[in-house]
């Protein structure tokens, strides 16, 4: 397991700093990164936090999965690897 975790149905209202001191009592924060929208800069709903070591890590998806914060239940898991792709278009025209 590693250390970066998947935050997702963050309430559009929180910050990266509200994001890490919400992760903090449960170990060292390396990285807290709120994802935005890369045209209106507005946060989608997700982030990314890294911990410090993996026993950090799995106690926090222990103790905040499914944690209530202002009425959205937080999903926290492992961060999977970034897959290649993304760009659209088909590849078979010229």
């Amino acid at each position: 397991m590693g250390t970066r975790l998947y935050v997702g149905n963050l309430p559009y209202s929180v910050t990266e700093l509200e994001l890490r001191d919400l992760f903090a009592s449960l170990g060292t924060i390396t990285e807290a990164k709120i994802v935005t929208d890369r045209d209106t800069g507005r946060p989608r709903g997700f982030g990314f936090v890294e911990m410090s070591t993996e026993d950090e890590a799995k106690k926090a998806i222990e103790e905040l999965n499914g944690r209530d914060v202002q009425g959205r239940a937080l999903a926290v898991k492992e961060a999977e690897d970034r897959r290649g792709g993304g760009g659209g278009g088909r590849r078979d025209r010229w």
